[in-house]
């Protein structure tokens, strides 16, 4: 399973470029208490080490980000200083939604909720244009989501654990090779009300499993 997952990243950075992952250009302040001039480029290898691993979620997050930017901010660095975002409870989605666009609960610019349709609400705090984005149906493989449920209730083997994740690398690369614009659906919210949810006790669920046996 080790040498399966090197081929996955061997062949995420062997990908040409109309099938390479986006790098995102992002502007912040320059210090604690400085001007609006810093820009950096936030790439895949940032994302996974702050979320501690690659995975499906973590891409699935990433690109439907991309497409919500191509609305928010064409042709633009993304400005973490003037965004706020929804979004589902999922640990992969979550710090994508963070990383990204730099909300934050504590500044009421970020909150999860399960009460809307799609993965993120993201909104521009300027001018208050929001935007929800979605997954496609049937784009990804029923089996990890139902397998996944299981896992979520511990009752995956360490054999069909280790299966759920070849599943989901098949499916990362799919991703990655793919067109996010068939992937992914983009729609204008007009008018939308921010209106934080305080509810924190969502269940981890990519912690679950982490004492698991080996598959033998």
């Amino acid at each position: 399973m080790k040498f399966y997952w090197l081929l996955l990243l061997l062949a995420v950075a062997s990908c040409n470029t109309s099938k390479k992952f986006p790098e995102f250009e992002t502007i912040d302040t320059d210090f604690s208490k400085g001007r609006l001039n810093h820009k950096q480029t936030v790439t895949i290898n940032d994302l996974e080490k702050f979320h501690g691993h690659l995975c499906d979620g973590l891409v699935v997050g990433a690109l439907a980000t991309q497409e919500a930017m191509k609305v928010l901010y064409s042709n633009q660095a993304i400005d973490r200083t003037n965004l706020r975002i929804i979004s589902k409870p999922s640990p992969c989605l979550t710090d994508v939604a963070i990383y990204l666009t730099g909300g934050r609960y504590q500044f009421n610019t970020f909150y999860v909720d399960t009460d809307f349709e799609g993965l993120y609400i993201i909104q521009r705090i300027d001018d208050l244009k929001t935007v929800t984005v979605s997954l496609n149906k049937g784009v990804k493989p029923t089996a990890i989501d139902s397998l996944g449920n299981i896992a979520i209730q511990q009752n995956l083997s360490p054999c069909e654990i280790d299966n759920l994740r070849k599943l989901e690398d098949d499916f990362t690369q799919t991703l990655i090779q793919s067109d996010p614009t068939k992937l992914f659906t983009v729609k204008e919210i007009p008018n939308f009300q921010w209106s934080p949810k305080t509810k924190n006790d969502y269940l981890k669920i990519d912690i679950l499993n982490k004492n698991l046996l080996d598959c033998k």
